[in-house]
């Protein structure tokens, strides 16, 4: 299933969970962590009813996270964002920061990679 199946009346948390590539306890996470940006909706069964913007958010949870973004900073964000306008710019911040974090971590990475590719250059030239 995916964003353009969603039907008026949502999605299962299975389905959600497909449509996102997550499984359905991380779903139940992202909710009680406070990631969410509105509570999911509940059918008259109880059940989960996950909307199209429920699911484009959690894309990006997802894409927040894939980067490193610490949970407790995606809440902040998550807070930031469900709080409404007025705090663009502490937004701007916190992602800018976090830019700046990732930029960080590539740099050592390259680094680390570096360190690797020598070595392997090392074998090669001893071997060939």
């Amino acid at each position: 299933m995916t964003l353009t199946d969603v039907e008026a009346d949502g999605m299962t948390i299975a389905d959600a969970a497909q449509a996102t590539g997550l499984s359905v306890h991380t779903l139940r996470y992202y909710e009680r962590a406070g990631l969410m940006l509105d509570r999911v909706r509940r059918a008259a069964s109880t059940h989960r009813r996950y909307t199209a913007d429920d699911i484009a958010w959690v894309h990006f949870l997802t894409r927040l996270r894939s980067t490193g973004m610490p949970i407790r900073r995606v809440r902040e964000y998550a807070d930031m964002v469900r709080a409404g306008e007025g705090n663009e710019s502490d937004r701007l911040a916190l992602l800018e920061q976090h830019r700046a974090d990732v930029l960080a971590q590539m740099a050592e990475m390259q680094r680390h990679l570096e360190a690797i590719n020598c070595k392997i250059d090392i074998y090669r030239e001893g071997i060939g």
